[in-house]
This record gives C-alpha cells, structure tokens and sequence, in this order.
C-alpha cells in the first residue's frame, strides 16, 4: 500500500468507555495513525443499548477500513458480527477481563500501545466466524456469531454465576468460583444432536460446548486441535458423574492437553487412556451441529449470557472476519 492509499483511508475505534482509559487510548491511537501515514480516526462509543454492531455499522457507513474494537469480549464480538462477511479488518485493543479472542491469536494483552501499532502496521489474517441460530424459550429465533466458544448447560450457568464485582478484582480466577456457585445446582440435561447432518444422536449430558478457537484463560488447552482458520467448530460434549467424572475432565485439559501433547512420548499415553476419558468427555468435529433440548438450558457465547434455549444450529463460516495480527 502507498502513502497516498494510506492516506485516502482512516480507521474507526468501537470502544466501551467502563472498560479503557480513554485518554490513553486516543494518544496510542493518534501516535500508531501517524506514524503509519494514515488519516485521522473516528471514534463511537458503546452503550448499555448497543453493546457495539450499531455503532460499528455507523463506522462502516462512514467509510472505515479498519475498526479497532476496545472492550471486553463482549465489544470484540458484537464488532466482529457487524464486520462480518464486510471485508473490512477488525484489529483488537484488549481491554476486558478473558480477551479470549487475543490469547488466541496470540496478540499482546498488556500494552495500548503494542496493540494499536498492531492495528495500524500489522498484516490482515482472515479467520473463521461461529454462527448461532437459535431459538429461545419464547419461541424466537435469533442469529449471533461467536470467535471462540458456544455454551449449553453448566458452562452457560458458570457465566449466569460469575460476579461482575469479583471479576473486576481478580480478572478471570472469578469464573473458578462461578463454577462453585453454579455446581451444586447443576444437573445433567437430555438432547439430541447431529453434526454435519449425519443421523441425530440422543445423549444425557451436564454441558456441551462448540469451539471456533481452543485456548481460554489461564493457558487452558481446551480443545487444542481447534483452529481459528479452518472452517471446522471443535465440540465437546461433558458427561460426568460426579466429583470424578469432573476431576477426570480437569486433568484431561490441564495435564494431557497442556503438558502430555507436546510430546511423542505423551501422545501415547493419552492413546493409552482415551476410553476412560471418552466416558466422561467426547469430542467430535464438524462444520455445524444442531441441537434439540428436552427442556429449555442456558446458552451463552464468547462469555456473555444469551438466556436459556430450545434448540441450536452452529456452523462456521470460513474466512468471514479479517483481523490484525503482528507483521511477521
């Protein structure tokens, strides 16, 4: 791109004004646009009514060609839906207490100003986008898009639980006690499931989640063989029983997928004990999965509630985001 390009295009930032310091953020941002030559950015803030698309689609009637969203994942997502399919970048300004999208992508969580000069010096990655249809206890149907996980059941009642006090002081250790809160309560949930519309499948199971990208906070592995570029939604489905049955998840997640995998040596292990582990957690890949609930369970996705739900279609659309990532 030429100087005369850069200077006939300007950014946009979609920001959520609980969440940064805006002072700061308009000096990182000021300094980043000029020093890579491109016209002055216009700025549209969030609010309690629109957590971000409208005022993302205001950028893009304006004429951005790049929106840097910052905010909580919550902002990163509802910019991500308004870009959809638009061709026009999304660059990242992590701000929130997960920043599940940016530990994916592998982007600095600890500097303004790394991640504006990201936004304006960086190179474009087109990634996928998860897309839920669903249809609520109400009886509406709905449409969202999600950049790394879909919850059913306890995982969706862990964020219902989690305190927004706590998360403000200990950043993402708050959801370790929404689980505390929310496990005594749970109870498994019977469904019916089909992925990439092979014969349904029926199942008792206590969550089900669908990943676009693998890794949450704390390093988490949790379903390491997802990819943000691959067209595929990585699904687990939790059936434990009991206090072992969860202790057997935990260890899968911490021990095999975070320490086990990165060797030959581990990797035969884990195929050593995948039966046992396949009793209480089964993963499976596709392009979408729809599912069918006997009673209606609480949905959420990217880590905001979404309310409880009677069925879920899933499915990736391949490529349908492009990001900004650090130049190689």
């Amino acid at each position: 791109m030429t100087a005369s390009e850069r200077l006939n295009q300007h950014a946009a930032v979609v920001y959520n004004p609980v969440k940064v310091d805006l002072a700061k953020l308009r000096a990182s941002v000021t300094a980043a646009e000029q020093s890579a030559g491109w016209a002055e950015t216009e700025w549209f803030e969030t609010s309690r009514d629109d957590v971000g698309q409208a005022a993302t689609k205001q950028a893009l009637d304006a004429g951005a060609s790049m929106v840097l969203s910052a905010g909580g994942d919550g902002t990163v997502r509802a910019v991500a839906e308004a870009l959809r399919d638009s061709g026009v970048r999304m660059a990242i300004v992590p701000s929130g207490t997960g920043n599940l999208l940016a530990r994916n992508l592998e982007l600095p969580l600890g500097s303004i100003d790394a991640a504006t000069t990201i936004a304006f010096s960086g190179v474009d990655k087109p990634i996928d986008l998860g897309v839920a249809s669903v249809t609520t206890d109400a009886g509406a149907v709905e449409e969202h898009v999600f950049l790394v996980m879909a919850g059913l059941g306890l995982d969706a009642q862990m964020i219902a639980h989690t305190r927004d006090d706590l998360k403000k002081q200990v950043g993402w250790l708050a959801y370790v006690d929404g689980v505390a809160r929310a496990l005594p309560k749970a109870k498994p949930f019977r469904i019916r499931y089909s992925v990439a519309g092979r014969v349904d499948r029926p199942a008792q199971v206590s969550a089900i989640l669908v990943a676009n990208c693998g890794l949450l906070p704390g390093n988490l592995q949790f379903l390491p063989d997802a990819r943000l570029d691959d067209g595929i939604l990585d699904i687990a489905v939790l059936q434990p029983k009991g206090v072992l049955g969860w202790l057997t998840i935990w260890r899968r997640v911490t021990w095999e997928n975070g320490v086990l995998r990165r060797s030959a040596v581990g990797r035969r292990m884990i195929q050593a004990t995948e039966s046992s582990n396949e009793r209480v957690m089964t993963t499976l890949r596709g392009p979408d999965i729809r599912i069918a609930l006997e009673q209606p369970q609480d949905f959420e996705l990217d880590g905001d509630e979404f309310g409880l739900v009677r069925k879920v279609r899933l499915h990736a659309d391949a490529g349908a985001l492009i990001v900004r990532v650090p130049a190689e």
